[in-house]
C-alpha cells in the first residue's frame, strides 16, 4: 500500500518511555530479555504442537497458531522499542508509522478471534463431546484459523482507511513508544471527532462484541459442567482456567484503551507494554505451567532433541 502523504509531515519522533539515559539503559536490558522470552517461549510451543504425536487435537492446533500470532503481534513494537531506547531521537517515517498500525490491528484482530475459536472448541468439546470429532475436522479448523486471519485483516484495513486521508501538517512528536490511530488522530491538522468515533467504535465495538461472546460461552461451559464427575471437572476447569486468563489478560487493556475519553496518559504506555510484551510473554507460562499433557510432550521433545544431539 502506497502511503498518500498529506501535509508537510513525512516523519514522526517518539517520546518514547523516559527521557532519562539510565533508565532507557535498564529499559533496554530488561525489554531485550522480556523479547527473548517471548520468541523462546512462543516458538517453544508452536515446535512441541508441530512435532508431538500427543498434541493432534484442535486445541493444541488453535494454541500453536495463537502462540505465532504473539510472536508477530510482539515483534511488530518490540524491536523498534528495544532499538530506540540506545538512541537518543526516536523517529519512524510515515511510511513505517502506518504500517506499524496495520500490523498491530491486524496480529491483534487475529489474536481476539483465535480466542473466540478456542472457547468455541472448548464449548464443542465439554457440552457435545459425542459430535466434537466430527464438528472439530481438520479442514474445518483450518477454515477457521482462515477466517480468524481475514476478520483480522479486515479490522485492520478499516483502522488504516480511516487515518490514511488525515493530512499532518506538524507537530510530529508522539508522545508513546509505537504508532496507534488514537495518538495519530491528535496530530492530524483537521476536525477528527468523527473519524475517532468511527475508529473507537470499529475497535471497541469488535472487543465488546468478541468478550461477551466469551464470557458467555465460558458460562455455558461451566454451567454444563455440573453434570460431569469430579475429576472431569477438573480437567475441564483447569483447561478452561488457562484460557479465561489469557482473555482476561488480552481484553482487560483493550477496553481500557477503547472505552474511554480519547486522551492520553502516562498510563497509556504502561497498557501498552502490558498487551505488547507482558501478555505474550505470559502466554506460554499460562498453557505450559497448566497443562500437564504440554509439560509432557515438551519434556519428550526435550530428551529427543538431546539424544539426536548426542547422535
Amino acid at each position: 500500500m502506497q502511503v498518500q502523504k498529506t501535509g508537510n509531515v513525512t516523519k514522526f519522533i517518539f517520546l518514547g518511555l523516559s527521557p532519562n539515559p539510565e533508565i532507557q539503559r535498564v529499559c533496554f536490558v530488561l525489554f531485550l530479555f522480556l523479547y527473548m522470552g517471548i520468541l523462546l517461549g512462543n516458538s517453544l510451543i508452536v515446535l512441541t504442537v508441530s512435532f508431538s504425536k500427543i498434541l493432534g487435537s484442535p486445541m493444541y492446533f488453535f494454541l500453536s497458531h495463537l502462540s505465532f500470532v504473539e510472536i508477530c503481534y510482539s515483534s511488530t513494537t518490540s524491536p523498534k522499542l528495544i532499538a530506540d531506547l540506545l538512541v537518543e531521537k526516536k523517529s519512524i517515517s510515515l511510511e513505517g508509522c502506518i504500517a506499524q498500525v496495520f500490523f498491530i490491528h491486524l496480529f491483534g484482530g487475529i489474536e481476539m478471534f483465535l480466542l473466540i475459536i478456542m472457547a468455541y472448541d472448548r464449548y464443542l468439546a465439554i457440552c457435545k463431546p459425542l459430535h466434537y470429532a466430527t464438528i472439530m475436522n481438520h479442514w474445518i479448523c483450518g477454515f477457521l484459523v482462515g477466517m480468524a486471519w481475514l476478520g483480522g485483516f479486515l479490522h485492520s484495513i478499516a483502522q488504516i482507511l480511516l487515518i490514511f486521508h488525515l493530512p499532518f501538517c506538524g507537530p510530529n512528536v508522539i508522545d508513546h513508544y509505537f504508532c496507534d490511530v488514537l495518538p495519530l488522530l491528535e496530530l492530524a491538522c483537521t476536525e477528527t471527532f468523527f473519524t475517532g468515533l468511527l475508529i473507537v467504535g470499529n475497535g471497541g465495538m469488535l472487543t465488546v462484541i468478541s468478550f461477551v461472546i466469551l464470557l458467555s460461552s465460558y458460562s455455558v461451559i461451566l454451567f454444563h459442567l455440573r453434570g460431569h464427575s469430579k475429576e472431569g471437572r477438573r480437567k475441564a476447569l483447569s483447561t478452561c482456567a488457562s484460557h479465561i486468563t489469557v482473555v482476561v489478560l488480552f481484553f482487560g487493556p483493550c477496553v481500557f484503551i477503547y472505552l474511554r475519553p480519547n486522551t492520553t496518559c502516562f498510563m497509556d504506555k504502561m497498557v501498552a507494554i502490558f498487551y505488547t510484551v507482558i501478555t505474550p510473554l505470559l502466554n506460554p507460562v499460562i498453557y505450559s505451567l497448566r497443562n500437564a499433557e504440554m509439560k509432557n510432550a515438551m519434556r519428550k521433545l526435550w530428551v529427543r532433541a538431546l539424544k539426536e544431539g548426542e547422535t
